[in-house]
């Protein structure tokens, strides 16, 4: 591999993971850690990345959030059926929390009109229940953001430990088995926070992109989740770490899907190696 396109993927794999370690980047790219290091030099004096100690971590903006409508065209077909077993989960009479997340939005579409009390902060999550009156909908009120259309802030966290709900279903930007779960909005990450503390049962809801990253806040260590609702490209001792640590894991299949040429990272680097989550 040339030494321009080494530099071009580390920076890739910098903003998409927005924190990564020098012997990672060996490991991948099959180089010396020195040689890293060079690289890394390089990158932050031409202002593409910011080094830290034993890596680099990006310099886009870390507390910013996605638009709504960005997110929402992002890996369609797994955050649907995703959300389909999602729905599926909940029975007549369930109380349940949904976050502000497109997955969530999807799942409020497949829910069916049945006794249920849904307890929210996404405008379109309000939106959609709204079709269907025989959903109690509470929404959480609080800070406005326009750009995920969501409530959030100590209004928002306040009225979230007001109730205790039966099951929640959250999603975030990153999963990853030291650092748990994790959102690129710290307000969004202390309310989805409350969410799982205030429930019985956590459901994440996070497509296989979504394993082995780590975003700027942190939400929860991973063994505080319940189950895991992904797609079938999850890499398979991905799958059997989180079960071997008593995470339900639900795959979903995707019709007439084609695996993507450019697979992620499994989160563990050998099948002889036992990885235990943080606790």
């Amino acid at each position: 591999m040339l030494v321009a396109e080494r530099h071009k993927k580390i920076i890739e794999l910098v903003n998409q993971r927005l924190s990564i370690r020098v012997s990672e980047l060996s490991d991948i790219f099959s180089v010396t850690e020195e040689t890293i290091r060079r690289d890394l030099e390089k990158l932050e004096i031409e202002g593409k990345l910011q080094r830290s100690h034993g890596g680099a971590v990006s310099i886009q903006e870390p507390n910013s959030e996605l638009h709504f409508s960005e997110r929402v065209t992002a890996n369609v077909p797994e955050k649907k059926a995703i959300a389909k077993e999602a729905a599926d989960q909940v029975n007549s009479g369930d109380r349940i929390i949904l976050d502000a997340s497109t997955t969530a939005w999807y799942m409020a579409k497949e829910l069916p009109n049945i006794p249920l009390t849904v307890v929210t902060n996404s405008i379109k999550v309000v939106m959609e229940l709204s079709k269907k009156e025989k959903i109690e909908v509470i929404s959480t009120g609080g800070k406005l953001l326009s750009r995920s259309l969501s409530f959030v802030g100590p209004l928002a966290e306040q009225s979230i430990s007001n109730y205790h709900v039966d099951k929640a279903f959250i999603s975030c930007t990153g999963v990853h088995f030291q650092d748990g779960l994790s959102d690129s909005n710290e307000l969004q990450a202390l309310l989805k926070k409350q969410m799982m503390i205030r429930t019985e049962r956590v459901y994440l809801m996070a497509d296989s992109s979504k394993f082995g990253k780590r975003a700027f806040s942190q939400i929860l260590p991973l063994h505080e989740v319940n189950v895991i609702i992904t797609d079938k490209k999850i890499d398979p001792i991905t799958q059997q770490t989180l079960e071997e640590n008593d995470i339900t894991v639900v795959t979903t299949q995707l019709s007439n899907m084609q695996e993507p040429l450019d697979r992620k990272l499994p989160l563990i680097k050998g099948k002889n190696q036992k990885l235990r989550l943080r606790r």
